[in-house]
Order: C-alpha cells, then structure tokens, then sequence
C-alpha cells in the first residue's frame, strides 16, 4: 500500500523522528537535531525558505523542550504557512533507550503510526491523495472560551479532560489550545463536543 503523501514539509527534534515519520508518510522531513537549531541558521533559513514554498507542519515532542524547539521555529514566519501537530501525552520509553525522557513520556518517534497520521489529519496537512478539506468557518476566540469555561479561573483541568479526549498533550498553552480548537471545531461543534461529554452543562453559557 502506498504511503500518504503530504504536501508540507513537516519539522521534527531528531533523526529517529525523521526515520519514523518516513516509515509513514511521504513528505519532506527536516530534523532540527533537538536545540542545534538555535545556533544552525542554515536550518533556520531552510525551514523559512520550504514555510514560503509549500507551508510547514510542526510535529515535536510534547514535553517542554518541544514547546521550546516549535516556539523558536514558528518566529518570523507568517502563521498562514505554519499548521501545529501534536502528539498525546503516553507513559513509556522508546525500546532503543535505556532510560525515559525526563518528562516520563513517549516522543514521537514512539508513537503508532495511527496516532501520527491523526496528528497529521488532525492539523490540516494537505494529503495529496484525499479531497481538499472545506472551509472553516468563522474561528474561536479566545472570548468564546472564556464564556466556554475553557479560559480564566478554574478552566485548567477543563482543557486537560478535552486534550486527553483528542489526543492533545495536556500541557498546552492557552493560545496552543485555542490553536488546536480552531483546526478542529467550529464554534457550534466544539460546543456539542463539550454537551455530549459532560464538560458544560445546558444552562452553561454557549453562545
């Protein structure tokens, strides 16, 4: 069976990443070699220069130094040409390491290759061999969260439950998660995901 083919180039931390990746899908893979990329300014300028031809796909660990490496990354480039995948957060070590991450979770080159195509659909890439996605609609806000629940005091373990229930590492940011929100729901569908899992209630503010 072939392999999806995707049009942007997608941003990994390390070779094993890149291997993986490429075991899945057909794509352009750049390996930033983990916090290298702070002082390599040629792979800075390579993954500048392929943002301007096709668009890049960000697909990093998601312990800090991963939010570290996509944070750096994304600066400077316009945020039309960037999609952000993400991985969950799974307990466990990659077989080829004696010992786990310091954040005692899976990187992405432990992932099934199942979780990593979601991730992939999940973010907006553009699958050669699939139908264009429609046009979203109007995007959340981050005053549609607030009136959610999703954002301000006592919203955190909110938007844990949700990112455990799509696979999103838990320790996004609120903006990341507004991000992840936006490739996902409309505003009406994020609020029958919400109804539907018991996280608001009917008499809870929704519009």
């Amino acid at each position: 069976m072939d392999k999806p083919k995707i049009k942007e180039t997608i941003v990994v931390e390390g070779k094993y990443d890149k291997i993986k990746l490429s075991s899945i899908v057909e794509a352009n893979i750049v390996v930033t070699n983990g916090f290298s990329v702070f002082r390599n300014k040629e792979t800075l300028s390579y993954i500048r220069k392929m943002a301007n031809i096709n668009g890049i796909v960000l697909l990093t660990d998601s312990d800090r130094a991963g939010f570290l490496i996509r944070n750096y990354v994304k600066q400077g480039i316009s945020p039309q040409k960037v999609k952000q995948a993400y991985i969950p957060d799974i307990a466990g070590k990659e077989k080829r390491k004696s010992l786990p991450s310091k954040a005692g979770t899976l990187g992405v080159e432990g992932m099934d290759p199942q979780t990593i195509l979601h991730a992939l659909k999940s973010a907006g890439c553009t699958f050669f061999n699939e139908a264009a996605p429609l046009p979203r609609k109007a995007a959340l806000s981050k005053a549609d969260l607030f009136l959610l629940g999703l954002s301000g005091s006592g919203s955190r373990e909110r938007r844990a439950a949700i990112c455990r229930k799509l696979s999103l590492p838990v320790g996004l940011s609120s903006k990341a998660f507004l991000e992840a929100i936006n490739i996902l729901f409309t505003k009406e569908e994020l609020e029958q995901f919400l109804l539907s899992n018991h996280l608001i209630e009917k008499d809870e503010p929704n519009s």
